[in-house]
């Protein structure tokens, strides 16, 4: 099942902006956003983070997997530990911050399941610790409302942006 974007005829194509908006989301997207990144998260977090087991549960290509590693490593998202000297093998495991990914991961999940699959025929359920199956949701850290697109203001914090775009020069 692919997702296939039909270009709009409305939309006129957008030059591409040469400082675009600076944006925590675009700072992590650098970090895990390549192909397969998100996949390696998803199964070092599921305990298999040998080599061959990437390869295998990600379907990434070995050349593809080991820049992927080295670029979660280098990110600490992922720490490198050797299991074996000869012949020399190494095992990767979230770090701190790896971990901390993990709700973003059970929220893609939750969405795919929701609008791709429609429920039927899931790949996969995860249960949480009081024995029901997570259904994860984005709740607000200072009253525990969940968190609503209606119920958000954006307010820009970076010199020369607003809401829209940047401010005249």
């Amino acid at each position: 099942m692919g997702w296939k974007i039909k270009p709009s005829s409305r939309l006129a194509p957008m030059a591409a902006t040469k400082d675009p908006r600076p944006c925590s989301i675009a700072d992590t997207l650098a970090v895990v956003g390549e192909k397969y990144s998100l996949l390696v998260l998803r199964e070092v977090c599921l305990g298999n983070g040998r080599f061959d087991q990437l390869v295998r549960n990600t379907g990434a290509p070995r050349d593809i997997l080991s820049a992927r590693l080295r670029r979660l490593v280098e990110a600490g998202i992922l720490t490198k530990r050797l299991y074996s000297e000869r012949p020399q093998r190494f095992e990767y495991r979230p770090t701190q911050a790896g971990l901390e990914l993990e709700p973003v991961l059970m929220t893609l999940k939750e969405w795919g399941d929701r609008h791709l699959r429609k429920g039927a025929d899931l790949p996969m359920a995860v249960e949480h610790s009081c024995g029901s199956e997570l259904v994860p949701v984005v709740t607000c850290g200072a009253c525990g409302d969940p968190v609503r697109h209606e119920d958000l203001t954006a307010r820009p914090q970076a010199p020369g942006w607003t809401l829209t775009g940047p401010t005249a020069a």
